[in-house]
């Protein structure tokens, strides 16, 4: 079972990544394409993100998710919160019974410092000093920076957020795992948040589930 981390988070919240490995028939044995996914490769990790909902929660109605304006997929009474991720070879997913939730996973690439600027707020860069890394500690940083506001925004639910001005994540001694503390501001609403997260040369993966 390629199960490449694994953590039950309190006693409601629940969060898995899968390595895959396998086939898409694995996969449609247990869950169906809900959405039009044309390329294989999106197609087996769109899959594979529905199959470890029912994975964490066996009771969990797959059947009845449906997709918001936004592109948020959700469940119509809330039953369960939850969230998913994909990249690469991997699916990520956090679904809770009883806190707003948002998970991304991410491979760590050099291409995230061509975009820097437009999801990380001037203060930030210079909060992280950015510039005088090193290339690889550069390229994590920069991936688990845009991680942890990919795992923001999935969390908001709501869409029509500005990655820079409405979510800055506060500068820490990054570790192979930890905690990251951030800000959200949208208009009036205003939250500050913890984004756990998992770091790697090669995978980040960020987390955050709060009321």
């Amino acid at each position: 079972m390629p199960i490449y981390y694994q953590q039950n988070i309190n006693d409601f919240t629940q969060l898995a990544v899968w390595k895959i490995e396998e086939s898409e028939s694995f996969f449609t044995q247990l869950v169906t394409v809900q959405q039009q996914v044309t390329h294989p490769h999106k197609r087996l990790q769109h899959l594979a993100g529905r199959f470890l909902l029912p994975y964490l929660y066996p009771n969990f109605p797959s059947d009845l998710i449906q997709i918001a304006d936004t592109r948020k997929p959700y469940l119509p009474n809330e039953a369960y919160h939850f969230s998913i991720s994909h990249c690469g070879d991997y699916a990520a997913a956090i679904v809770s019974s009883t806190q707003r939730v948002g998970v991304d996973v991410e491979l760590v690439t050099h291409r995230v410092n061509k975009i820097r600027h437009k999801f990380l707020h001037p203060s930030e860069l210079s909060n992280w000093d950015i510039e005088a890394m090193e290339e690889q500690e550069k390229f994590r940083t920069l991936t688990l920076l845009w991680s942890a506001k990919e795992a923001m925004f999935k969390w908001w639910g709501r869409g029509d957020i500005d990655f820079s001005e409405c979510m800055q994540v506060e500068k820490n001694t990054l570790k192979s795992s930890g905690i990251l503390n951030a800000r959200f501001q949208k208009d009036k609403f205003t939250a500050s948040l913890e984004l756990h997260y998992q770091l790697t040369n090669e995978l980040s993966l960020v987390w955050v589930n709060n009321d």
